[in-house]
């Protein structure tokens, strides 16, 4: 949920979510996470900046010329996806709430995505929206900590910054392709013995 208000969020809420975080799993338990809740006016507006210039570089370096034979093609899901990240880049600092997650000496960063999925499904059910970024963490890391004073000779790395509000948009089921279409019975390539015709969730 890209799209959100800048209203403040619920007073618990930022405990609620964070609670929720830290009941994840890590490598060893180690919990080698740390969390920055970013609320303040000044500093999140600081953040919308750099994640502006964050977006410009990721279309020009990383998505050059991909966007344009999308919306060439015609292809509407990814028009959707672009119209929304668009809108992001220039409201990110708008957020009532950003979250930075934080970890170091784990170089897939598997330890805390399970900590950040946890924050973001503890957001939606308490009805707030966020979406998943990382690319503050790819292009303006340094800048980021310098802004944030985090230690930057000690092994931090931004793994996530999780903006969250109350969401503009209604809730809804992602569209995504069929179980079958994507799981493997036993090897590479063989047909699982089964099919979904209907998500088992509801909205």
């Amino acid at each position: 949920m890209r799209r959100t208000h800048p209203d403040p969020l619920p007073e618990d809420a930022a405990a609620r979510m964070v609670d929720a975080a830290i009941r994840a799993p890590s490598g060893s338990n180690m919990q080698a996470w740390r969390i920055i809740v970013v609320t303040d006016p000044e500093q999140r507006s600081a953040l919308g900046v750099l994640y502006k210039d964050a977006y410009r570089i990721l279309q020009e370096e990383v998505y050059a010329g991909a966007r344009e034979k999308l919306e060439a093609a015609g292809d509407s899901a990814a028009k959707r996806v672009f119209s929304s990240s668009d809108w992001l880049a220039e409201h990110f600092g708008e957020a009532p709430l950003t979250a930075l997650f934080y970890d170091r000496n784990d170089p897939s960063g598997a330890s805390i995505y399970p900590a950040v999925w946890n924050y973001m499904l503890a957001a939606r059910g308490l009805g707030i929206g966020t979406t998943l970024t990382t690319i503050l963490g790819s292009f303006k890391e340094d800048e980021v900590a310098e802004l944030l004073g985090v230690p930057q000779d000690k092994g931090w790395k931004l793994r996530a910054a999780i903006p969250c509000g109350m969401p503009k948009g209604r809730w809804g089921l992602a569209k995504r392709k069929p179980a079958q279409e994507i799981a493997f019975a036993d090897r590479w390539g063989q047909a699982v013995p089964w099919t979904v015709e209907e998500p088992y969730w509801s909205e």
